[in-house]
């Protein structure tokens, strides 16, 4: 392998690099919100389920014509 040839591989490898860091890192954003959203369901879930129902099952389907 000549030093230029070496050089464009190295660059190659390089961006795969970059770029599955930023997979990565989206990865990890996404992990962070779900477990935030999970936190915040189970925190809440006793306080909700002692609140009384505002809409009835009824008033929550929807009819089509």
């Amino acid at each position: 392998m000549e030093g230029a040839d070496v050089v464009r591989e190295l660059m190659r490898i390089e961006e795969k690099l970059e770029h599955i860091e930023k997979l990565l890192n989206e990865l990890l954003e996404q992990e962070e919100s779900y477990t935030i959203m999970k936190l915040s369901e189970e925190s809440l879930k006793e306080f909700l389920e002692n609140e009384p129902d505002i809409y009835s099952e009824e008033d929550l389907k929807v009819r089509y014509r």
